[in-house]
């Protein structure tokens, strides 16, 4: 099986290139094709021999994401990606437009284990986790299809990003290398369902991200229905890995809180909410919820902004995530389900 180049990070590559018998600087200019000029064939590299190019293509693939599917909303030019990975399976890809620049929320696996109720991903099944290299394809084929520079990167697509931990962290480390993308990680942000041991991992390598924490309740009971995640690990021991998180980074965590009518949308979950989050450094993330076919879940729009005055109101931050590309299903794991299924 050929060995995934675009998933080493310079170093790596050195290390690999040397045992071709080439110096560093034949690396790092392969690392310039791959991560700069982004090429997606060996035969492109014009500075390279044609004998170790060759070399290349015996040892090394390179990955390319196919577009099977592509949506552009005619309202606030958000567009969506269904790509095809090399072994058949798909993914999806959101590049959003804000005042600040434009934002791609990735996937991380194919398909997710995690069973959140009201979450179209979970519902087709897993597959795979992604490779770092399929990761960054979604950053690099989206720039080049859209012409339009990414500014930000939210891992909030297909997948539960610290259930594919270390090809997370590897991709992390490639999009931030000032030799390829040079992306700031303060402009990148995680969203996990809260798995607990990952976090104090995660916490531990200081990415300066922001987390992003699904919180979606106030009560265990409540929580543990629509996220089965809970029924290992309770909201006191998650909260207590957030603020180890905060303590560790000095970074502010984003919770985020789907409001469902008639499920978590009343004044008592409001108060359970600003109770449970009193002195911590957050930020609430109210969420309106995508209605998927196979689920009765819904946000009614009063409630909606009723429950976030009455976390203002009681000392909380919080705010409504604006609604993009509605026109076009923008939420991650539809497009993928109506596909393949």
């Amino acid at each position: 099986m050929k060995k995934d180049i675009l998933s080493y990070n310079l170093e790596e590559l050195c290390s690999e290139i040397n045992l071709l018998g080439e110096k560093n600087f034949r690396a790092k200019q392969i690392y310039e094709w791959l991560h700069v000029k982004k090429v997606t064939d060996f035969s492109e590299m014009s500075n390279i021999s044609l004998s170790l190019r060759t070399k290349l293509n015996e040892i090394y693939c390179l990955n390319n994401l196919k577009v099977t599917k592509k949506l552009e909303s005619s309202i606030d030019n958000t567009v969506k990606y269904l790509y095809e990975l090399y072994d058949g399976n798909h993914i999806e890809s959101v590049l959003m437009e804000y005042k600040h620049g434009n934002s791609l929320c990735i996937s991380t696996q194919v398909g997710c284990k995690m069973g959140c109720r009201f979450c179209a991903s979970t519902i087709a099944g897993f597959k795979r986790n992604l490779l770092p290299s399929e990761m960054l394809l979604q950053i690099y084929e989206a720039e080049k299809d859209s012409g339009r520079h990414v500014d930000s990167i939210v891992l909030m697509g297909i997948g539960e990003p610290l259930d594919n931990f270390e090809n997370v962290v590897k991709f992390l480390q490639l999009v931030s290398d000032k030799n390829g993308k040079n992306l700031s990680l303060r402009h990148v942000s995680l969203s996990t369902c809260g798995l607990v041991n990952r976090i104090y991992d995660l916490a531990e390598y200081r990415f300066g991200l922001t987390l992003s924490v699904s919180l979606h309740a106030s009560s265990d009971e409540k929580r543990s229905e629509i996220m089965p995640v809970n029924n290992k690990y309770k909201i006191a021991e998650l909260l207590k890995a957030c603020r180890d998180y905060i303590n560790v980074t000095g970074r502010r965590i984003s919770f985020e809180y789907a409001v469902i009518h008639g499920v978590n949308d009343r004044q008592t979950d409001a108060d359970g909410l600003i109770k449970l989050l009193k002195g911590i450094n957050c930020h609430v993330n109210l969420i309106p919820v995508n209605e998927i076919k196979e689920r009765n879940y819904h946000s009614d729009k009063r409630a909606l902004h009723t429950f976030a005055a009455a976390l203002e109101n009681g000392g909380l931050n919080a705010t409504v995530r604006r609604t993009l590309g509605a026109d076009i299903d923008a939420a991650c794991g539809q497009l993928r389900r109506e596909y393949e299924f």
